[in-house]
């Protein structure tokens, strides 16, 4: 799953407004912000398939370090403790973090270790068993979190219209046909793991801090009208 995160973290956000926004929308990719920064330093590991559909045209062979049950409930309290100055916030942050694994847990093909280095793996594998339509249904499944958001939003008189155009971009942009990890995936060693590496990294970590600013910059001339 990949924009889904995304719409969960709008999703949390729209239900806790005094919670700041980064601590949430970094928050729910923030294991794959890790994750894509071990795959660079060669400590995960993926392997490109162009038969691994929809969208990523990669096995991912090892990312336990992040992806494993047990490291996704340590980065997700190391994520919360973050922001310990407010417990509600850390709480909520960590929360956010966690609802990483199980949103990836439907998707993901057996490849979410229970430890690191475990022989027990989870994963429904809705990407193997559905391919294309896996995709489709991530988009519906995002249509619903989005249209929770913007009941929650516009009771309080905000708008989240860039926030959605930004969430349909980022849909389409990694969608069976636009997905430039197809490419990527055909390159030699290791140039195939590296940019994929950083793609992963980037892709949650640029949308997450342009959602948060759109919602910050949405807040902050919500707070200059009501003065």
């Amino acid at each position: 799953m990949y924009v889904g995160h995304l719409a969960i973290g709008l999703a949390i956000k729209s239900k806790f407004p005094n919670i700041p926004a980064l601590p949430i929308l970094l928050g729910v990719g923030f294991l794959d912000i890790i994750d894509g920064l071990l795959i660079m330093l060669g400590l995960n590991h993926v392997t490109g398939n162009l038969n691994s559909g929809p969208y990523l045209y990669f096995d991912l062979t090892f990312i336990d370090w992040d992806h494993s049950l047990l490291m996704a409930i340590i980065l997700s309290i190391v994520w919360g403790l973050f922001f310990i100055k407010d417990k509600t916030v850390a709480i909520v942050a960590g929360l956010a973090c966690f609802s990483h694994w199980i949103a990836d847990w439907p998707m993901h093909n057996l490849d979410l270790a229970l430890y690191p280095y475990s022989v027990q793996h989870y994963g429904y594998g809705l990407w193997g068993k559905l391919g294309t339509m896996s995709w489709v249904l991530e988009g519906i499944f995002c249509i619903l979190l989005i249209a929770y958001s913007w009941k929650n939003f516009a009771a309080r008189q905000q708008k989240i219209v860039w926030p959605i155009i930004l969430l349909v971009i980022v849909f389409f942009n990694l969608s069976p046909w636009l997905s430039p990890m197809k490419h990527i995936a055909t390159l030699p060693a290791p140039y195939d793991y590296l940019i994929h590496g950083l793609l992963v990294t980037i892709g949650f970590l640029v949308p997450g801090l342009i959602l948060t600013w759109l919602i910050n910059k949405q807040e902050k001339g919500q707070k200059l009208y009501l003065r």
